[in-house]
């Protein structure tokens, strides 16, 4: 059932939110310790918010979401609710706010199930960087979920939550959702608020929603959108409402397929898949042409030096004073180096190191201010496509869910699982996974939409139309009862 579907029948009064939520909550101390999906489950929390949401449905009170499940990624703040960002360095640390993405769910009567696992800080994609425990893909369970919002993909799909948040600073909304085979949507840079979201780095991290279908998604981008004056990027917006465009034609409506990505490294089966969706769209009244991204070939490189630089920054305040983990040492020093030894985890430490390295003195200009060039190359190769076309198509991922451990101990192989979802996060644009079939060995397959900076109506209404035809299973067999 979708978000509006459960509303209407909690107003109709043939379940109330306290049993849905005990529905959930069942579900989850059913499936959740064979995948691992939450870090912390606020089972009071949920039945106090489930009651209050009853007690405004009885009095004929309204909201998009009253009385409606969800889960966040545990690098959004929640106030009086620990968060770590799965990592040992913020452990009890408990947020004395909420972030805005949070105060605005709440406003529409949602219900908090719990916060789930992620890879440390968000680095990662596979969920395998997590402090505190590894998360599983509910369609193979020997196969990691995506990451670094491999919590939140794993939990959508296993039926543990109507639907959850998830953060993307390079496709880690994306690629967790191709992996997992559920709906996942990274904003345009600035169009959802980052007051209250842990930064990893601050000029590519977005918030957004992931879910079993594109109403759910719809609906909650509308509540979280829109201009915050507490986020100095906040864009000065208000966002339109997204529901209405679904069902809409996309007769003559131009696609472009870059050529930069379909060449070497796709799996035949996500090849094959990603094909049949565009000429499916073609076969709706879209127009399809071939365009070209030429700087693509650069953007892994260049993410790899900005997002390490802002992450060296960023993380220098976790240094045993101001949050959560402290070792003592013989002076202020050493109690910073055994807080960051232990605290930290091997990746973080890895991109710590790399980003001081490519910001330091004589290195900045070689690194740091030519990967910022570069960058505005990408984001211009973006705009010359959009003179032509009005939604890009491509692969989400050039693979399916890879095993766990298969790469762990290889960054670079596990950096490339990002490659095609990368490039928009350069460019502050829109972007979406949506499931688009499966391979030989029955695992989902990621189809992404990349869209006009602040219209992400038109990849919901791509994205719509795309699910009623294709119809894309977007849960196991195993987890429907």
């Amino acid at each position: 059932m979708t978000i509006k579907e459960i509303r209407e029948r909690l107003k109709k009064k043939e379940f109330t939110s306290s049993e849905l939520t005990r529905f959930f909550l069942e579900r989850i101390a059913k499936y959740d310790g064979e995948i691992g999906s939450y870090i912390e489950i606020t089972e009071g929390t949920a039945i106090a918010m489930a009651e209050e949401a009853d007690r405004r449905i009885k009095k004929g009170e309204d909201g998009k979401i009253l009385g409606i499940p969800l889960a966040v990624k545990d690098i959004i703040c929640t106030k009086g609710i620990e968060t770590t960002c799965a990592s040992k360095i913020l452990k009890g640390f408990i947020p004395p706010y909420d972030a805005t993405v949070i105060k605005r769910l709440k406003e529409e009567g949602c219900v908090l199930l719990g916060k789930l696992n992620m890879d440390e800080f968000a680095m990662g994609s596979s969920t395998e960087n997590s402090a505190f425990q590894i998360t599983r893909n509910p369609w193979k369970k020997d196969r990691t979920p995506g990451g670094s919002s491999g919590g939140s993909s794993a939990a959508v799909a296993t039926g543990l939550c109507v639907a959850s948040l998830g953060t993307d600073t390079g496709g880690s909304i994306r690629q967790p959702a191709s992996f997992c085979g559920i709906f996942g949507l990274k904003p345009t840079y600035g169009a959802v608020s980052r007051y209250g979201l842990i930064a990893f780095a601050s000029s590519l991290d977005q918030i957004g929603p992931m879910a079993r279908n594109v109403t759910d998604l719809a609906i909650l981008l509308e509540i979280i959108a829109g201009y915050d004056p507490y986020d100095s990027t906040s864009l000065p917006f208000s966002p339109p409402d997204y529901f209405s465009f679904l069902g809409q034609d996309i007769k003559g409506l131009r696609i472009g397929i870059p050529k930069e990505y379909f060449t070497e490294g796709i799996d035949r089966d996500v090849k094959e898949a990603t094909t049949n969706a565009i000429k499916l769209l073609y076969d709706l009244g879209a127009k399809v042409d071939e365009i070209s991204l030429p700087h693509t070939k650069y953007a892994l490189a260049t993410y790899y030096i900005i997002c390490t630089a802002e992450a060296s920054s960023n993380l220098a305040r976790y240094d045993g004073v101001k949050y959560g983990l402290r070792i003592e040492g013989k002076d202020i020093v050493e109690m910073y180096k055994k807080t960051r030894l232990k605290g930290f985890g091997k990746e973080v430490k890895r991109r710590i190191i790399l980003g001081t390295y490519v910001l330091s003195t004589g290195y900045y200009d070689a690194y740091y201010k030519k990967a910022s060039k570069v960058r505005t190359l990408i984001r211009r190769d973006f705009q010359d496509a959009f003179r032509v076309c009005d939604v890009i198509v491509t692969p989400t991922s050039p693979t399916t869910a890879f095993k766990l451990g298969e790469k762990i101990h290889d960054p670079l192989k596990m950096y490339l699982s990002d490659i095609f979802t990368i490039p928009a996060n350069l460019a502050g644009l829109p972007a979406m996974s949506l499931p688009c079939g499966f391979d030989s060995e029955n695992l989902p397959i990621g189809l992404q939409l990349i869209g006009r900076p602040l219209e992400e109506e038109t990849l919901l209404k791509v994205a719509y139309v795309l699910e009623k035809e294709m119809k894309v299973k977007t849960i196991p067999d195993e987890y429907l009862s």
